[in-house]
């Protein structure tokens, strides 16, 4: 970014977290190997980039190490591991791949309902019995997908809530998705009092 070490000691600063300027330049120079994660939370956000990319710079290093004492590794490979993108035989994914599929149902589920509106739309305003069937075709087999990815949405939902998880919120076209003794109500502090 062209910055200098005072730069980017006052922009973390401005984030709430100050990094001396001597602690940014001994970082820089390899004498100061180690930092603590809210330091590279705060460094990446005055940086403009994901943690990540601080921790496994791809693309500028070609290895890296991993851990402490072990031999240089491919940084991509290294990064890969870090996201839980390549599996490591014997370590708990814990609930990330329930949460990706949750994230793929989602997306599944919102292109489905997009889709059979488009497809509602075009049955209406269809010149000919035809076009209009082909239509009213469309919009039952995405009334269909949309419908199965809710259901298995659901259940999804309902098997992290009973693992103790909390799952991540759903957009409002999805609202009908968790049954309403699943949604806690959203109270304002007046409404409390």
């Amino acid at each position: 970014m062209g910055w200098s070490a005072q730069d980017l000691a006052d922009q973390c600063e401005q984030l709430g977290h100050p990094i001396p300027r001597n602690v940014i330049a001994n970082m820089e120079s390899g004498r100061r190997a180690s930092l603590p994660l809210v330091d590279v939370m705060v460094l990446a956000a005055a940086l403009e980039t994901y943690p990540a990319c601080l921790i496994f710079p791809v693309g500028y290093v070609d290895q890296t190490q991993e851990l402490p004492f072990q031999s240089l590794v491919p940084t991509w490979d290294a990064l890969r591991r870090f996201t839980g993108e390549q599996e490591v035989p014997g370590h708990d994914l814990g609930l990330v791949p329930d949460f990706e599929a949750h994230a793929s149902l989602v997306r599944t589920a919102l292109a489905a309902l997009e889709e059979e509106e488009q497809a509602r739309f075009t049955a209406r305003t269809a010149t000919g019995r035809a076009q209009q069937e082909e239509a009213e075709r469309k919009q039952s087999a995405y009334a269909d997908q949309a419908i199965s990815a809710k259901y298995k949405l659901r259940h999804l939902r309902r098997e992290l809530r009973e693992d103790g998880a909390t799952p991540p919120d759903l957009p409002p076209a999805l609202h009908d998705v968790d049954p309403p003794e699943w949604v806690v109500p959203d109270t304002t502090t007046e409404e409390r009092l």
